[in-house]
């Protein structure tokens, strides 16, 4: 039951509302308080009085929420597992280097829609800090969008174009910093004692000094160390990520609260996803890495259902770049399961795809996926060949110890092979961050030049096999597959990436290409190498919308005993079975029929086809069949219906 102060608390607030609005908000409370509850427990002393607080914020959101997306809130709370459907595909992209601006992108919403879209992601639009600042993620203000780009009524109205197309709209969050410019910050350095208290700030480097020993560089070329010494606050201030990127301290319920507001702003303006950036890294503690500690699945809790009570519609998605043992947590284990984030990012495949690519080898990503726990019923992947950012390679030493690899050795072979270094190597990958220290070295590059379709084409079939490949596999494990912009194009590396001001520095730039002047007549153009990768994607996401064996909800079986060559999951739904084979390696490889048959049972009659082909699959006399060359096959029992090669 919710406490009678709390409901004396919100009820004035609600007070303009009709009855039926009323209604449903208490009746809202009354559900989700022990979450609210019991998220601000874990992490403040004085629970009921910030969670009043966080109560009366949902409250005054609720009050100002347009009709039209109270409507939409009704409409998702109906359809609960609409984010894990098959039909869902992702695109992400930087506004300006896509549309040019909010109006641009809206006037682009034909060509996503042709790739089948249902999911955009605009990369970070909030008003940032003038110059140098981290692509978007040093937030000056949340309140505004990039005077470029537009204002938040431009947001609001590509919000509502993207909701007639059915399309939703998904925008950053960054919680565990601001710029050294946004008001908190220049309050703070003015000596306002309250908003100093929003940062951690040490007197001197001893305190720092002892986080030190454990907490590991981000970015070691450019931003060594994790403080920052500050004349104006006259003390060193936590920057995890760079100098003019202050860290909030979330163990204030002010910071909490502030981001209660920021959160149902953007939900107000039609925003339906919140991707929560470096969420890993919010709460600080000695002795540790201070990444995924407890308290921030508790503060998630706590801001998903102030979400959750004033904007159900509203999804949060974790970008918890982590280990794979820390991975499932960021979608609800234990205590907090069903109460954090819906979506997070699956970083563990998206390295695997790659590795398995470069060593011709499945066995390290069979072990490493197979381990995985299950995901919550309620939440699922985001899954992708490629983001915005680098890749680093998240080899557990465990994992490639279990299938006898050396972890440093291989994640070592994986930086030689997608920098072009190793013998026999197709990648034109850029070494990102090389730390000499760790030895780690992270790669840069747009997945057709990753795939070896760059400037070099040194293996022009062999790349755009890899490429379709790699998108089968993430398109087919279960959750969101999500698109880089330019990927669906196949672009290669942008070689003048440096000469934009403010980018020489950060060969990330390199695979984030502008593609504000894709036509159909122009790089679209039949035969080239935009219009076959284009073709084949939104082939995928047809096929993928069709069947349900790949709704989020199941989740995947990976087969350990099969060729060393091949990847094989099984995906087990009421409709059906489905079978994903995957060859990773340049020769056939061999997989019993016999098998195949166990794992899709059926009618007699009935055939064992490949729905992105619609080729029946068939085996020798031997019983054994074939597997091509990277080769990707989503096996169903049922009539074949042959579908053009788009490879």
């Amino acid at each position: 039951m919710t406490p009678v102060t709390v409901l004396d608390a919100v009820r004035p607030v609600l007070a303009r509302l009709p009855a039926h609005r009323r209604t449903t908000f208490e009746l809202r409370l009354e559900r989700w308080w022990p979450d609210l509850s019991a998220g601000v427990a874990a992490v403040h002393a004085d629970a009921l009085d910030v969670a009043t607080r966080l109560a009366v914020i949902a409250a005054e959101g609720f009050a100002a929420r347009p009709d039209e997306l109270h409507v939409l809130d009704e409409r998702r709370l109906l359809e609960p597992d609409r984010l894990q459907r098959p039909e869902q595909l992702g695109y992400a992209c930087y506004t300006e280097r896509f549309g040019g601006d909010l109006a641009g992108v809206g006037e682009r919403l034909d060509y996503l829609a042709e790739l089948g879209v249902t999911y955009l992601h605009l990369m970070p639009l909030l008003q940032p800090r003038d110059g140098d600042n981290d692509g978007g993620y040093a937030v000056a203000d949340y309140r505004r969008v990039r005077p470029d780009l537009g204002t938040m009524d431009d947001l609001a109205a590509l919000a509502g174009r993207l909701r007639e197309r059915g399309m939703s709209l998904v925008v950053d969050l960054v919680l565990n910093h601001v710029a050294r410019e946004h008001p908190w910050a220049v309050a703070a350095r003015a000596g306002d004692e309250r908003h100093r208290a929003y940062f951690h700030v040490f007197p001197d480097r001893t305190v720092p000094d002892a986080f030190e020993r454990t907490v590991p560089e981000v970015f070691p070329d450019f931003a060594p160390g994790s403080f920052t010494a500050d004349p104006d606050l006259d003390g060193w201030v936590w920057t995890t990520f760079n100098s003019w990127q202050w860290d909030l301290d979330w163990s204030n319920p002010d910071v909490l609260a502030e981001f209660a507001e920021i959160v149902l702003l953007l939900a107000n303006a039609g925003v339906e996803v919140l991707r929560l950036d470096a969420i890993a890294f919010l709460w600080k503690r000695l002795g540790t890495t201070c990444q995924n500690e407890p308290e921030v699945h508790a503060l998630t809790q706590a801001l998903r259902t102030v979400a959750r009570l004033a904007a159900p519609a509203v999804a949060f998605k974790a970008e918890a770049i982590v280990g794979p043992r820390d991975l499932v947590a960021y979608l609800g284990t234990g205590e907090h399961a069903g109460r954090v984030s819906d979506l997070a990012y699956h970083n563990t495949l998206m390295v695997q795809v790659w590795s398995m690519l470069a060593a011709r080898d499945t066995r390290l990503a069979r072990h490493a996926l197979a381990a995985l726990p299950d995901t919550p019923s309620t939440a699922t992947w985001i899954t992708y060949v490629r983001c915005h950012d680098d890749i680093g390679w998240a080899i557990d030493d465990a994992d490639a110890a279990a299938v006898g690899l050396s972890g440093p050795a291989h994640r070592a072979f994986l930086s030689d092979w997608y920098a072009g270094d190793f013998p026999g190597s197709w990648s034109e990958g850029l070494v990102f961050q090389h730390n000499p220290a760790t030895g780690d070295r992270r790669i840069s590059g747009t997945a057709a030049s990753l795939a070896g379709l760059g400037a070099g084409r040194r293996d022009a079939d062999g790349a755009f096999a890899r490429l379709f490949l790699a998108h089968a596999i993430v398109a087919a494990w279960g959750g969101i597959p999500v698109i880089w912009s330019g990927d669906e194009l196949a672009l290669p590396n942008d070689p003048y990436w440096a000469a934009e001001p403010g980018h020489g520095a950060d060969n990330r730039w390199a695979h984030r290409p502008r593609v504000t002047d894709v036509d159909r007549a122009g790089r679209l153009r039949s035969g080239s190498d935009a219009a076959r990768a284009f073709a084949g994607l939104a082939h995928l996401a047809r096929v993928r919308a069709s069947l349900p064996q790949l709704h989020g909800s199941v989740t995947p079986q990976v087969l350990l005993d099969t060729d060393d060559g091949l990847l094989v999951l099984v995906r087990r739904h009421p409709s059906g079975a489905l079978v994903a084979v995957y060859n990773v390696t340049a020769e056939a490889r061999p997989l019993s029929l016999p098998r195949l048959e166990h794992l899709l049972p059926g009618a007699p009659s009935s055939v064992l086809h490949d729905a992105l082909s619609g080729h029946g699959v068939t085996a020798g006399a031997d019983g054994i069949v074939h597997v091509p060359p990277y080769a990707a096959w989503w096996v169903v029992r049922g009539p074949a219906q042959v579908s053009p090669d788009i490879r």
